[in-house]
């Protein structure tokens, strides 16, 4: 893909994981990577439409999925898609933890591991250093 449509999924999401919110602030340490909201795999375009930025843990953990399962339901439901939903409708802080707060949120933030100790620790971090 392009460095133009790269820096523009980029600059969209304000240098931030669209799904995680780690932001983009130390390169050298964590990468990020252009995310196909729907999978090649499954028909996904490489356009600016179908594009999250998200950091490679983000990206790894989502992988082909369009779905996973809400832990508190047991249910399958989509997964968030930075393009049609709001963040803030489906998640929120709790300190340095991210809740779901719908079927949707809950699912996304477990599959990817949102609250994994090794990312609580990388938020404890940046905030330390005055980052978040």
């Amino acid at each position: 893909m392009s460095a133009t449509l790269r820096l523009a999924v980029r600059k969209r999401a304000a240098a931030r994981s669209e799904y995680c919110r780690l932001p983009d602030l130390v390169p050298h340490l964590m990468r990020f990577h252009l995310e196909h909201i729907r999978a090649r795999r499954h028909g996904g375009p490489s356009s600016l439409n179908n594009l999250a930025w998200a950091c490679a843990r983000c990206n790894e953990r989502k992988g082909t999925n369009l779905s996973g399962v809400d832990p508190d339901t047991n249910r399958v439901v989509r997964l968030f898609n930075p393009r049609r939903d709001a963040w803030t409708r489906h998640f929120a802080w709790d300190g340095l933890r991210i809740r779901g707060l719908t079927t949707m949120g809950r699912a996304t933030a477990w599959l990817l591991e949102f609250n994994s100790d090794e990312r609580l620790t990388l938020r404890q971090g940046l905030r330390m250093l005055g980052l978040i």
